[in-house]
């Protein structure tokens, strides 16, 4: 046997004896270790945490926000549609009346392809468009996996509490969870949420989780939002503008881009002593 396999056969004759014990803290543990000592390779390292941590994920963990989901009027022409599933890249469109709060439907590209066909008879979006899966975004991705399998899902309406949208969560976005991120021709890159910048300061965009930043050395609590733009808006009272900044545990957050509701942008760097904040001028 060659020194590969006698390295994966310690790797996971080790991992064994943990899974048995049902410690999620000393499994954990054991993959960095395993990590660092070079038996197992990052993609490994990454699949077998993911697999680690994907029992406590939720849906809204998961799911893209309501504020970024690609969605249409019903009153839409087939046009219409087909024009957005070209410009998204996405083969499955939500379909709303008068707001996204009231998601009616699913359109699938390949259920208005042959209305596009000589001689098919025209049809209106509320004729082709199939009915929408919701699920509170409380549930746990686990479930939702299954979920998914067995009603021969792939994408579904993720509602809060008071029975508006939050998001929407397809099955894509529940096993790269576990995979990482699954890229196919019609994808754009995502910008990441953390970019690390010159002199020790790093670009953020809003959807910035609060705890990926105490990676960074700034540590936010708050049990109402899980992103730094969240955050910044609460803290704030309202939707901070560009150029606003704050001083927050040791650090100098200044919005570089922000519309009317959302934050977009956000450098963060140290702060200096004595520097003080710049409110709001508008």
């Amino acid at each position: 046997m060659d020194d590969s396999s006698d390295t994966h056969s310690t790797l996971w004759s080790r991992l064994s004896r943990l899974f048995c014990r049902d410690n999620e803290e000393k499994l954990e543990q054991a993959i960095l270790d395993a990590s660092a000592d070079g038996e197992v390779e990052p993609e490994e390292k990454s699949m077998l945490l993911g697999i680690l941590r994907f029992n406590d994920l939720f849906v809204h963990d998961t799911m893209t926000p309501r504020t970024d989901m690609d969605c249409i009027p019903v009153e839409s022409t087939l046009d219409d549609v087909a024009r957005l599933i070209v410009k998204s890249g996405h083969s499955r469109i939500p379909v709303f009346r008068d707001t996204r709060d009231n998601i009616v439907g699913i359109v699938h590209a390949k259920d208005i392809l042959p209305c596009f066909l000589d001689g098919h008879q025209p049809l209106t979006l509320a004729q082709i468009m199939r009915e929408p899966f919701f699920v509170p975004d409380t549930k746990s991705t686990r479930t939702l996996l299954q979920e998914f399998r067995t009603r021969k899902q792939h994408i579904a309406i993720a509602l809060d509490e008071y029975g508006g949208t939050s998001g929407l969560i397809t099955i894509e976005d529940v096993i790269e969870e576990i995979v990482g991120d699954i890229e196919d021709e019609h994808d754009t890159p995502r910008e990441e949420d953390i970019r690390a910048s010159e002199n020790g300061s790093y670009i953020l965009t809003g959807r910035a989780n609060l705890e990926d930043l105490t990676e960074l050395g700034l540590s936010l609590e708050n049990d109402e939002v899980d992103t730094i733009g969240g955050y910044l808006c609460m803290y704030a009272g309202h939707v901070p503008t560009k150029g606003e900044n704050f001083l927050l545990d040791g650090w100098k957050l200044t919005i570089l881009n922000a519309d009317q509701k959302l934050i977009h942008s956000i450098l963060l760097e140290p702060s200096t002593s004595g520097e003080k904040p710049k409110p709001d001028e508008n």
